[in-house]
């Protein structure tokens, strides 16, 4: 029988309610309380943020390498709950969100026009350009994906092989497993205090999400349509997106979740195989394969930009802005990507949790990225159209220029994908999110649907609050809020991770 878990619902959706009433009754005062909060975090954990990935990173190298990669998660006879290709599909489409579609044209546009003091770069030149897209690689690839696999891994090997339940305090496992009892012991104090933080900054990280999609689709809609981005077109498009990840949250993981990632796949590779063949296409290779060697040639210096560089601003803007909102998606997403990776081993798990999807995004932002910037570089005025009329216009200016044959196609099949992209993601956090605010539910069981409909809400009121009132800023200020909180529970699963390592190929 399921009942509520009140300890960890009201907190976290109290603080959430009194934070949309608060902006709602003084706009201007909750939006600087916003600044200074931010302000404070990044110059206080900006550090802290970037050597736990960095951490996280490294003991997924050791784990995959390691004896420990052929331990099967639900023990030697589990059977696994998807076949590879679903496994991976939704892997994909449950973290990936709106994100590279958002930022995959825009971001390095940024990091051309204006690289940071410290890199010693012409903004505009070659050297920019290499600059920008070996910055891309990074905040998409291999260290954001080990802020996902970690924990997911983490959790798997805690609920299937030692018996925790279907809470965020398995993430500390390795601590909190007693001999004495035989078993794990859940702490129920604890376990509430976490679950409710991180239901706080998973709703802040979703939200952050949400706002890019809602910038994508407005601008996609207003190109294509003509109809005029404002704050009743975000809401309209708001109203519409809860709603659908709504419904088919409600179908469970067998319906819902498989059959928009199927379709949210295909989606991602046409479009990504359109703008290959349409786009410049060989004519990127030099620019692709110098960043490429320029990624993984200052991986350490990259990955620990605020730290070689401590008084460089740009790394808070940008990579701690990054870090933040995936730890924000991070351990919430734990829950249900642990949850469907029953009956493949610990390596396997790596493998497609984290390497091919990393593999994937390094490919999608070649392509992406590589194509704003040859754009740029061969007279195309984007960072003109990035002043003038925001990020979320870049992809459709792109498409005019190289998709021309396939417009207005390429942009309603674009704005489809980040509206189902969105939706695909949200599904599986909210199924995660009310599963931890429920008690009572047997493993495969989905929670009752109203619990994922006041999530839900939340997540879409707080998007549009932010959206409406400070744009892109309001964006990056909701992700670092929301990774504040999951930082600190990461990195105390990273080192349980470590000990547990230890624990079981030395016997530490």
């Amino acid at each position: 029988m399921q009942t509520l878990r009140k300890t960890v619902f009201w907190p976290s959706f109290g603080l959430l309610s009194l934070a949309i009433i608060y902006s709602i009754a003084n706009p201007e005062g909750f939006l600087d309380q916003m600044k200074l909060l931010n302000a404070a975090l990044l110059s206080n954990c900006g550090p802290l943020f970037s050597l736990t990935s960095f951490l996280m990173l490294l003991l997924l190298i050791a784990l995959f390498v390691s004896p420990l990669g052929r331990i099967r998660i639900g023990g030697p006879k589990a059977e696994p709950i998807l076949n590879r290709w679903k496994w991976f599909s939704i892997t994909i489409c449950t973290t990936i969100a709106t994100g590279i579609l958002f930022w995959g044209t825009a971001e390095p546009l940024y990091h051309y026009g204006s690289p940071p003091a410290s890199a010693g770069l012409a903004a505009e030149s070659p050297e920019a350009a290499q600059f920008a897209l070996s910055t891309l690689y990074l905040h998409w690839s291999f260290t954001p994906y080990a802020i996902y696999s970690l924990p997911a891994l983490v959790f798997a090997l805690a609920h299937y092989n030692y018996g925790a339940k279907y809470s965020l305090t398995a993430l500390l496992f390795p601590f909190l497993k007693t001999k004495k009892e035989g078993g794990f012991h859940s702490f129920k104090g604890l376990s509430s205090i976490i679950d409710s933080l991180c239901l706080f900054a998973l709703v802040a990280g979703m939200a952050s999400s949400l706002g890019a999609g809602l910038l994508t689709l407005a601008g996609g809609l207003e190109s294509q349509l003509g109809w005029t981005a404002n704050s009743n077109m975000l809401l309209l498009i708001c109203i519409i997106t809860v709603l659908a990840f709504i419904i088919s949250a409600a179908t469970g993981l067998k319906k819902g979740i498989q059959f928009l990632s199927s379709i949210n796949i295909w989606a991602f590779i046409f479009i990504a195989l359109s703008f290959l063949f349409l786009g410049p296409g060989q004519k990127m290779l030099p620019l692709i394969g110098s960043s490429l060697g320029e990624y993984f040639g200052t991986f350490l210096e990259k990955n620990l930009y605020n730290i070689y560089h401590p008084k460089e601003k740009w790394a808070n803007s940008w990579t701690t802005f990054y870090w933040a909102n995936w730890m924000a998606w991070a351990p919430i997403t734990a829950l249900f990507l642990g949850k469907i990776a029953r009956g493949y081993t610990l390596r396997e798990m790596l493998l497609f949790n984290w390497i091919l999807p990393s593999i994937f995004a390094l490919i999608w932002m070649s392509i992406f990225g590589g194509s704003a910037l040859w754009a740029v570089q061969t007279g195309e005025d984007l960072l003109g159209s990035l002043s003038a009329n925001g990020a979320e216009s870049i992809i459709y200016e792109l498409m005019a220029k190289y998709a021309a044959p396939l417009m207005p196609f390429m942009a309603l099949l674009f704005i489809f994908t980040v509206f189902l992209s969105y939706v695909t993601a949200a599904d599986s956090n909210t199924e995660a999110m009310g599963s931890i605010s429920m008690d009572g539910l047997a493993t495969g069981d989905s929670p009752k649907l109203y619990i994922k409909v006041i999530w839900g809400l939340c997540i879409g009121a707080a998007a549009y609050i932010m959206v409406s009132q400070a744009g892109i800023k309001g964006i990056k200020m909701l992700s670092n809020l929301g990774g504040l909180p999951a930082l600190l529970l990461l990195l105390t699963a990273s080192l349980g991770l470590l000990y547990w390592m230890f624990k079981k190929r030395f016997g530490f």
